[in-house]
C-alpha cells in the first residue's frame, strides 16, 4: 500500500498514528498486546504508540541459595516481584516520555519503576533497606541517568517539512514549475528553506542547552553499600531505588532523590526553590508507626528527602555512624527528572490561528476543488485528457496561496527581532502570536513583583505582658542587650560556607542588622564593642528546625563561659504566643499584630526560656515538647518585602486592558502583597479558602472565611454589588477574591473539584504552591478557555513556565531553558511590553497576512474561472505580477509595522474561523465577482470587441513560447500559433485584480489600536505607491512594447476603484449583529461568570463544607500517566 500509493499512505499515518496501529493490528487484551495504542486525556487528545518489549533476566547471577521460584529482589513488596514471569525469568515493559512501566500480572496492568514504594513505613525503610541491597533491580530500572539527546539535525528537518502546509506547498510548486512557472515557485521555495532554517535552528539550541544543563550531573561517583561486596564506589548511574549510599562531608551534587535516614546535612535547593537558601535535612524517624513513611511525616516529609540536582554543602552525623541515605527515585522519576520532562514534553499550545490556518486551508481547498470540477467540465471536450488535469489542478493550487507559512514566519522574524532589541529573547518565535491574547498572567511573588530580600523595619519588644516603644532599623542606637538579643543572633538556621554566612534570608537580615561589624567574626566567636555585650559569645548546642507545619523553630545554647542554657524559640506570632505563659503576652497582642500585618508587613515573634538542666548535660536528648513549654513572650520582630518600583504600573496598565493578575508564589504572607500591589484593589473582600484531607472517619473539608480587615463587609448585599460590577467590567474585575494555599489547592482538585471552577474565576492569590502545583493551576486555567502568560525568575517556576502559553523567565539560569521569553532585565515591565507592544501587534500582522493571502488567492480564482469559461487564462508574466511585485512583497513587508505604544482595552480576535472575517472575505468576494463577472460582460457589448484572442508576435511572446499545458488549446510551438492569453476579457479582468489586491493590502494593514498608522511603515508605504504607480502606468501608458510584453489588449481598460472599508473592516457592522442575535461569548470562564452573576449565594462566607463520602478524585493530570509531583 506505501509502494501504490507513493507514500501518501505513509505520510497519512505518521500524521495519524491511530489510523496505523488500527490498519496494522489486531485488536486484543493489554496483557497480549505487542503494541499500545496510548492517548492523552487533555483536549488535544493526542494518539502515539509504543512497541511492548521483553527484558530477559535470565542472564543475571541470582544470589546464593536463591532459586528461580523465590523472590526476584529482596523487598518482597516491590512491583518487581509481581512483574517476572517464571520460570522464564521475563518481564514484559513499555517506556512513555522516558519513564519505564512494567507489566505487572497481579493487578493485570503496568507500573511505574524507578521509584520506591509509598506503601513503605519508616521501620521498613530503615530495616529493609539499610544494609544495602543487590545490583538485580539495575537491569530493569535502567541506569540512573536524565539523558537528553541533541536530535540530529536531518530528524528536525524531516519532522519540519513534514508538516501539512509544507506537504501542499510541495505539490503546489511541484505543479507550477512543472508548467513553466519558475520565478515566483523558485522564491516562494527560498523563503520556505529560510523558513524551515530557522525553526530547526532554533530547535536545536534548545535541544544543546538542555543536553548540556543535565549532563554534568550523570556521572558522580559515590560510596554505596551492598550486601555482597560491603561499601564500594560505584557510578551515580549504577544506582537503583533501595540503595544506600554514603554522604562524607565533601560538596555533592545529588544524582538521585534519596531520603535520609542517618545523620543530618545541610542542602542548596535553589535549582527547586530558586534560591540559593541552605535548607537544614534531618534523619527519618526508625520508629515502629505501620502508617507509610509520608503520611507518618505528614507534610512535613520533605525535610527528610534529598532532592536530585540539589548540592549537599555540608554533613553532620549523630552517634558514631556516617551520614547515610536511601534512594528513592532515580533517573526521569526524580524532581529533576520530572522538570526536565516537563521540558522535552510540553502540553501542546492550543491556539486558534495555527490550527484556523490549517481549517482555512483546507476550506480553500474545498473551493478549488470546485474548480476543479468546473475545468474539466469546461475544458474536457475541447483538449486532450492530460491538458485538461493540469489546467484544472492549475485552478485548484491559485485558491490556496503557498506563500502562508513563509508570510507567517517572517511576521514573526520582524517580532522577534524588535522584542531583542528590547532585550527579550525568545527560542519559541511562534508563541509571539499567541502573547496577542493572553488575557491572565500568573505573577511569581519573590524577586518578580518584589524585591528579592527581606529589610528589617523593627523590633516591638514585650516586657510585663505590655508593648515597649518599636525600635526601627537602621537605627544610630544599639539595640540594648537582653533576651531580644540573645534570640536574634541566635536563633536561625545560618552557616558559614567558605567564609561567608548562607542561609534563609529573614534569618541574614535579622543577623547582619543586628552585628553590624563583621557577621562571621561575630557567629563564630565572641562579640567585642557589640551593642554593649556582657557576653563574649554564645554557642549554639541543638536546634529543633523549622517547619511548614509547625510553623517554629528554636535553638538551644549557652554563653560562653556560663552554665546557663537558654531556649529562643522564633515562628508565626500565633504559635509562638500559644508556647508562652500567658502573663506574658500583652493583652493587646492581636491588635498589635492586625496593626503590621495589614499593612503588608511580616511579622514574627520571638519567645525565651532558661532551661534548668544542670551541667554537661546531653542538650541533643531532649524532648522538644518538653522543652518548648513556659515559655516567655520576648516581642515581635516585623519585617517587610519592598515592591518593585514598576510593579504598581505595570499592574495598573494590564487592569486597564482587561487583563486579569494573579499571584502564584512559593511564599506567604501574599495577600497583603496583593493589596499594595493594586491585584486587590481597596473594598474588596479577600475570602480565605482553607481545605483539609481526610482524617479517620471525617471527610474532606473546605472553609471560607474572611481575611482580616474584610470583616465589616460581611453583610449579604456586597455580594450583589460584586455582581453589577462585574457586569459593568465583563468578569475581568469583582469585589471580592479568593485566596488559598497549596494545599487547599491541592485539597480542592481532589475532593472537590466541581469546585475548582467556580473558585479560579475570580481566585487572584495562591501562597505556598510547589513547582508541580505551579503547572497544575497553569493548565486548570488553560481549561476554562484563559490564554494564560506566566512570569518569574527561579527554576521552580520551570514547569508552569513551559506549560503557559507565554512563559516569560526573568533569570538567565534553568528557568530560561524551559521557558519561551527571556527577559535580560529582571523587571516585570516585559509583560505589557511583551503582550502588547509586540504580541498583539504581531497577532494582528498574522491575521492581516493570512486573510490578505485569502483574498488575493480568491481573487485570482474568480478571474482565472472567468477567464476559462473563454477558454483562456492569464499570461505568465500577469501571473507574476500579481503573486511576486504585489502579493510577496507585501506579505514580506506588512509585518514590519510596529506595535501601538498604548494597551488597547481589548483584545484583538483570536479566530480566523469567526464570523467577524468569514463576514469580511465573503462580502468581499461577493463584491470582487460581480465587479469582475460585470467587467467581463460590459467589455463583451463595446464596439470595438472581438471574440478571437489577440496574436502576440514570435519575438514579444513571453520565453520566445506560447504556452503549452498552461494554454488550452496551445500547440507548444512558437510558430504562427494562436495564444489563448491575449484578449479583450483577459485586458479587463488583470488590471480589475490588480488594483483590488492592492486596495485590499491597503485596507488590512490598518494601524490602531493595535499598530501604529500605515504611514510608519516606511518601507510598506513606498511599496504600496510604487506598486500603484507601476499598475496605472501599465494600463494606461500607450506603449506597444508593453502591452506585448505583459500581454494585453492596447484598447481600452477598465479600471475599478472602490472603498473597501466598510466590507473589509466591518466592525461595527459585527457588533450590530452581536446585537441582534445575542452573541455570547463561548469561552469557558465567561459561561462561568454568568451562572456565579446568578448565583445569590456565591460567594461563600464563613461557611464549612464537607466532601461527599463517594467523591474520588476527579482531577487528572493531562500527560500518559498520573504524575507524583507534588
Amino acid at each position: 500500500g506505501y509502494i501504490l500509493s507513493c507514500g501518501a499512505l505513509l505520510l497519512l499515518f505518521y500524521w495519524k498514528p491511530e489510523w496505523d496501529v488500527r490498519a496494522n493490528c489486531i485488536r486484543c487484551s493489554l496483557e497480549e498486546a505487542d503494541v499500545v495504542l496510548l492517548r492523552t486525556t487533555d483536549e488535544f487528545q493526542r494518539y502515539t504508540w509504543k512497541k511492548v518489549t521483553w527484558i530477559d533476566l535470565s542472564t543475571l547471577v541470582l544470589p546464593v541459595g536463591s532459586n528461580s521460584g523465590g523472590p526476584f529482589v529482596a523487598d518482597k513488596d516491590s512491583v518487581l516481584n509481581r512483574a517476572v514471569m517464571k520460570p522464564q525469568l521475563k518481564m514484559r515493559c513499555i517506556q512513555v516520555q522516558k519513564i519505564r512501566y512494567i507489566w505487572d500480572f497481579s493487578v493485570k496492568e503496568f507500573k511505574k519503576v524507578g521509584s520506591l514504594e509509598d506503601s513503605n513505613t519508616c521501620h521498613s525503610i530503615h530495616h529493609k533497606f539499610g544494609a544495602g541491597l543487590t545490583r538485580e533491580e539495575q537491569l530493569v530500572c535502567g541506569p540512573n541517568a536524565i539523558e537528553v539527546e541533541i536530535r540530529p539535525i536531518w530528524k528536525l528537518l524531516f519532522k519540519e517539512i513534514l508538516n501539512p502546509f509544507y506537504v501542499f506547498q510541495a505539490f503546489t510548486l511541484t505543479l507550477w514549475l512543472s508548467q513553466g512557472y519558475i520565478e515566483y515557485s523558485v522564491a516562494i521555495i527560498i523563503l520556505s528553506i529560510i523558513s524551515v532554517g530557522l525553526t530547526v535552528y532554533n530547535l536545536t539550541q534548545q535541544s544543546t542547552k538542555l543536553h548540556e544543563l543535565v549532563e554534568e550531573h550523570n556521572k558522580v561517583q559515590v560510596t554505596v553499600c551492598t550486601k555482597s561486596e560491603g561499601w564500594k564506589e560505584l557510578e551515580s548511574c549504577c544506582l537503583v531505588p533501595g540503595d544506600m549510599f554514603l554522604l562524607d562531608g565533601k560538596k555533592l551534587a545529588l544524582p538521585c532523590d534519596a531520603v535520609l535516614i542517618d545523620g543530618s546535612c545541610i542542602v542548596n535547593e535553589g535549582m527547586l526553590t530558586g534560591e540559593s537558601i541552605p535548607v537544614t535535612k534531618t534523619a527519618l524517624p526508625f520508629t515502629e508507626s505501620p502508617m507509610p513513611w509520608k503520611t507518618h511525616s505528614m507534610e512535613d516529609y520533605r525535610r527528610h528527602i534529598l532532592f536530585c540536582g540539589t548540592e549537599v554543602i555540608q554533613t553532620k552525623p549523630t552517634g558514631g555512624g556516617p551520614v547515610r541515605a536511601v534512594v528513592l527515585q532515580t533517573g526521569f522519576n526524580t524532581a529533576k527528572g520530572e522538570l526536565v520532562r516537563s521540558i522535552l514534553y510540553p502540553k501542546p499550545v492550543n491556539f486558534r490561528l495555527y490550527r484556523d490556518a490549517f481549517k482555512f486551508i483546507i476550506g480553500l481547498s474545498v473551493v478549488g476543488m470546485f474548480g476543479f470540477i468546473y475545468t474539466v467540465c469546461v475544458f474536457v471536450s475541447h483538449n486532450p485528457v492530460a491538458e485538461v488535469v493540469a489546467m484544472a489542478l492549475l485552478l485548484l493550487t491559485v485558491a490556496v496561496p503557498p506563500a502562508i507559512p513563509a508570510a507567517l514566519t517572517a511576521g514573526t522574524v520582524y517580532a522577534q527581532r524588535r522584542l531583542k532589541k528590547k532585550k527579550i529573547f525568545c527560542i519559541s518565535p511562534q508563541r509571539i502570536n499567541i502573547c496577542g491574547q493572553i488575557n491572565l498572567v500568573c505573577f511569581d511573588k519573590t524577586g518578580t513583583l518584589t524585591e528579592d530580600g527581606l529589610d528589617l523595619w523593627g523590633i516591638i519588644p514585650a516586657e510585663g505582658s505590655r508593648f515597649q516603644k518599636i525600635h526601627k532599623f537602621p537605627s544610630n542606637t544599639p539595640l540594648p542587650w537582653g533576651p531580644v538579643c540573645g534570640a536574634m543572633v541566635s536563633c536561625h538556621s545560618l552557616v558559614v560556607l567558605d567564609k561567608k554566612i548562607q542561609g534563609d534570608p529573614l534569618d541574614l537580615k535579622m543577623f547582619e542588622e543586628i552585628t553590624k561589624f563583621d557577621p562571621v567574626t561575630r557567629i563564630t566567636s565572641h562579640f567585642p564593642n557589640l551593642f554593649q555585650a556582657p557576653v563574649e559569645g554564645i554557642a549554639i548546642l541543638h536546634q529543633f528546625p523549622f517547619s511548614s507545619g509547625l510553623q517554629r523553630m528554636s535553638v538551644v545554647s549557652q554563653k560562653i563561659g556560663e552554665e546557663q542554657y537558654d531556649l529562643y524559640m522564633k515562628g508565626a506570632p500565633e504559635t509562638v504566643s500559644s508556647f508562652c505563659r500567658q502573663d506574658t503576652v500583652p493583652d493587646n497582642f492581636l491588635k498589635e499584630l492586625n496593626t503590621y500585618t495589614s499593612q503588608g508587613f511580616r511579622v514574627i515573634a520571638l519567645a525565651h526560656k532558661v532551661l534548668n538542666l544542670g551541667k554537661d548535660a546531653d542538650v541533643r536528648s531532649l524532648e522538644r515538647e518538653e522543652a518548648e513549654s513556659g515559655l516567655v513572650f520576648l516581642g515581635l520582630l516585623v519585617m517587610e518585602n519592598r515592591l518593585k518600583q514598576e510593579t504598581k504600573s505595570v499592574l495598573q496598565e494590564l487592569a486597564a486592558a482587561h487583563i486579569r493578575s494573579v499571584m502564584v508564589t512559593g511564599k506567604s504572607p501574599a495577600v497583603t502583597v496583593a493589596r499594595n500591589a493594586g491585584m486587590v484593589h481597596t473594598g474588596s473582600k479577600v475570602i480565605l479558602v482553607e481545605a483539609n484531607e481526610p482524617e479517620g472517619s471525617a471527610p474532606a473539608s473546605i472553609a471560607w472565611r474572611l481575611a482580616e480587615g474584610c470583616k465589616a463587609n460581611t453583610e449579604a448585599p456586597h455580594v450583589s454589588t460584586a455582581r453589577e460590577e462585574r457586569i459593568t467590567l465583563e468578569g475581568e474585575t469583582c469585589n471580592y477574591h479568593f485566596a488559598m494555599n497549596g494545599k487547599s489547592y491541592q485539597v480542592i482538585t481532589k475532593h472537590f473539584y466541581s469546585l475548582l471552577p467556580k473558585v479560579l474565576v475570580n481566585a487572584t492569590v495562591f501562597a505556598r504552591m510547589s513547582p508541580g502545583q505551579k503547572s497544575s493551576l497553569i493548565e486548570e486555567f488553560q481549561k476554562l478557555d484563559y490564554y494564560v502568560g506566566m512570569c518569574g525568575d527561579g527554576t521552580n517556576d520551570c514547569g508552569a513556565l513551559k506549560a503557559a502559553h507565554a512563559g516569560i523567565s526573568l533569570s538567565e539560569q534553568e528557568a530560561s531553558v524551559s521557558s519561551p521569553f527571556t527577559s535580560r532585565t529582571p523587571s516585570v515591565r516585559c509583560v505589557p511590553e511583551l503582550i502588547s507592544r509586540e504580541g498583539r501587534a504581531a497577532l494582528v500582522s498574522s491575521f492581516a497576512v493570512v486573510k490578505y493571502l485569502t483574498l488575493y488567492g480568491l481573487i485570482q480564482f474568480v478571474g482565472t474561472a472567468l477567464l476559462f469559461w473563454q477558454l483562456q487564462i492569464f499570461g505568465n508574466h500577469q501571473y507574476l505580477i500579481q503573486d511576486v511585485f504585489i502579493t510577496l512583497l507585501v506579505c514580506l513587508t506588512m509585518s514590519l509595522t510596529e506595535a501601538y505604544p498604548k494597551l488597547a482595552p481589548y483584545r484583538p480576535p483570536s479566530q480566523l474561523i469567526s464570523p467577524p472575517l468569514l463576514l469580511s472575505i465573503i462580502l468581499n468576494v461577493c463584491f470582487t465577482t460581480i465587479m469582475q463577472t460585470c467587467g467581463f460582460l460590459l467589455v463583451k457589448q463595446q464596439p470595438w470587441y472581438s471574440k478571437k484572442s489577440l496574436h502576440i508576435p514570435e519575438h514579444c511572446s513571453p520565453g520566445n513560447q506560447t504556452v503549452s499545458s498552461s494554454s488550452p488549446g496551445g500547440n507548444g510551438t512558437s510558430s504562427g500559433a494562436q495564444s489563448t492569453v491575449l484578449s479583450y476579457e483577459d485586458t479587463t479582468l488583470w488590471p480589475l485584480c490588480s488594483i483590488n489586491c492592492i486596495i485590499v493590502a491597503f485596507i488590512f494593514s490598518k494601524g490602531k489600536p493595535f499598530r501604529k498608522p500605515i504611514y510608519t511603515n516606511y518601507v510598506f508605504s513606498v511599496l504600496l505607491t510604487l506598486q500603484l504607480a507601476t499598475c496605472l502606468f501599465l494600463f494606461l501608458a500607450d506603449m506597444d512594447a508593453v502591452y506585448s510584453a505583459m500581454q494585453v489588449s492596447t484598447n481600452e481598460t477598465w479600471v475599478s476603484f472602490s472603498c473597501r472599508d466598510v466590507i473589509l473592516q466591518n466592525k461595527h457592522l459585527w457588533l450590530l449583529l452581536k446585537a441582534w442575535f445575542g452573541y455570547q461569548s463561548n469561552s469557558q470562564y465567561r459561561k462561568w461568570q454568568r451562572v456565579l452573576q446568578k448565583d445569590p449565594s456565591w460567594p461563600p462566607v464563613n461557611t464549612k463544607d464537607f466532601a461527599a463520602k463517594s467523591t474520588e478524585a476527579a482531577y487528572v493530570n493531562p500527560t500518559y500517566e498520573n504524575s507524583d509531583k507534588d
